[in-house]
């Protein structure tokens, strides 16, 4: 699963409690800053632990501002060993 969250989500820890969350879920994968403001985030598990990853986006209780969260699913590439941050 590939999430862009938009919103004040550089800058202000997002990235470190996404990962957190993620780990705390068995999920892999990395969240990264682009240069136009918002955070990706790529996640491979299972998915309803994926699904539960987007609702922790989603839910208000995030460092910083979530605006919008729009994700896309496709098959786990298998690349990933940890959760990262980029």
């Amino acid at each position: 699963m590939t999430a862009w969250v938009r919103g004040h989500v550089q800058g202000v820890g997002f990235r470190w409690w996404t990962r957190a969350r993620a780990l705390e879920l068995g999920l892999t994968g990395a969240a990264t800053n682009l240069e136009d403001g918002r955070v990706e985030v790529v996640a491979e598990g299972p998915r309803d632990a994926c699904e539960r990853l987007l609702g922790h986006l989603r839910g208000g209780g995030t460092p910083g501002r979530v605006d919008s969260v729009v994700e896309r699913w496709a098959p786990a590439g298998g690349r990933f060993t940890g959760f990262v941050e980029r």
